[in-house]
């Protein structure tokens, strides 16, 4: 037999093998198929409408301390950049950086030597002046006893009269030269006007400084008592100044840039004479003895300020309360349902949240598992201990807590 022919051969047998194995795999699968039509004829399950697993907690009846939270930044009370008065060269400087420092101290003196020489000048054409003046008023008592004894001219006695006022005025004018420079002379000792902590010295003794000097020797700030500045809405403005027109003082706390660690607790001092119109917002001001100066100068802090205690109010967490187009609403559970309920929230301590409208005592509000829920969804409630692992945004997929 011909090469020829035995590869003719040879590739017929592979194709008829290849086409026995493609009926043979259809033939399979047309077995399984059939065995499982009921079950394909049938649409399939969607885990996104099954019931969600949700955790819910009643909404209470009771007291609460109405407390605002609000970001507020430390101002100190005053704060003074320490200029010269006069020019000339510092001499001195009498202050550590850093320092405390009391109302009065002295930080720095200037070469007074220039000053002195323009007070005793002022005082030396002073004294020049009143012996003129002296000389003056004998002359005139001179001339009135004359013209009494009718042997000078009246004219006489008012000239002299008029040189003797005009001498009086320029003594006058020589005082003012000699406490000008006496003061200035003074203000060659720098003092401190405020008590408070010294900044950093910005000019180092040797350099000339002058009057018009911007940045100045240094600062000082008040640090005891010390104030905190911040906003709140306008709409929760009303409920402040009740309090404080009633006579009532607001304690307020500073924390920490985390929220986590208590600074320092003050009163409400002050609210501003008006609101923000850009941000909706007022400005308040709270005052702190600060005497282990916790607060310090343009820090961050937290502010929480309590405005008043609610007798009887119905509270659910503020965890719980959703945010949407048309205000504020929370997810109220019924008949194994989930349905929206639009509130009317009041103040809250900050953790829980009071209801003015929309709410009843008792109603079971939903807590966890808010994130596939809508309006008529069915939902599972779960305890809180079995909640946490399961529930969306917990540590577990969405699409196993439909599941």
């Amino acid at each position: 037999m011909s090469r020829s022919a035995s590869s003719s051969s040879s590739s017929l047998k592979r194709g008829v093998a290849l086409g026995l194995g493609v009926l043979a795999i259809g033939g399979l699968a047309w077995f399984f198929m059939r065995g499982q039509g009921g079950a394909a004829d049938q649409p399939a399950v969607n885990p996104w409408n099954a019931p969600v697993p949700v955790r819910v907690v009643p909404a209470e009846a009771g007291k609460l301390a109405l407390r605002l939270r609000a970001i507020g930044t430390v101002t100190p009370m005053a704060a003074v950049t320490v200029r010269s008065r006069v020019d000339g060269e510092l001499l001195k400087v009498a202050f550590e950086e850093g320092q405390m420092v009391q109302k009065g101290a002295l930080l720095a003196e200037i070469d007074p030597s220039l000053y002195r020489v323009r007070l005793a000048q002022a005082e030396g054409q002073q004294l020049q002046n009143k012996a003129q003046l002296k000389n003056a008023e004998s002359e005139l008592a001179r001339y009135q006893t004359l013209f009494a004894q009718d042997s000078i001219a009246r004219q006489q006695v008012d000239t002299q009269e008029a040189l003797v006022n005009q001498l009086r005025g320029t003594i006058k004018a020589d005082q003012a030269q000699v406490d000008d420079a006496r003061l200035q002379l003074q203000w060659t000792r720098i003092e401190a006007p405020i008590a408070g902590r010294l900044g950093l010295r910005r000019v180092d003794p040797g350099n000339l400084v002058s009057t018009g000097d911007t940045e100045g020797l240094v600062t000082i700030t008040q640090m005891r008592p010390i104030s905190v500045v911040f906003t709140i809405p306008e709409h929760q403005l009303g409920e402040v100044r009740q309090e404080l027109r009633a006579g009532h003082a607001l304690t307020v706390e500073a924390r920490d840039r985390d929220d986590r660690l208590s600074l320092a607790q003050g009163v409400l001092r002050t609210v501003d004479n008006q609101i923000d119109v850009a941000t909706g917002t007022v400005k308040l001001k709270a005052e702190f003895a600060n005497g282990d100066e916790a607060l310090f100068p343009n820090q961050f802090v937290n502010i929480r300020l309590d405005v008043r205690r609610v007798d009887a109010a119905v509270t659910i967490p503020l965890d719980a309360v959703q945010f949407g187009s048309k205000g504020s609403y929370v997810y109220v559970i019924s008949e194994g349902k989930a349905h929206i309920r639009p509130l009317k929230l009041g103040a809250g301590d900050g953790d829980r949240v009071v209801v003015e409208q929309g709410l009843q005592a008792g109603e079971q509000v939903v807590l966890e598992g808010l994130d596939r829920l809508r309006d008529g969804r069915q939902v599972i409630v779960v305890e809180a201990d079995a909640a946490a692992p399961g529930l969306p945004g917990h540590g577990a997929p969405a699409a196993a807590a439909g599941g």
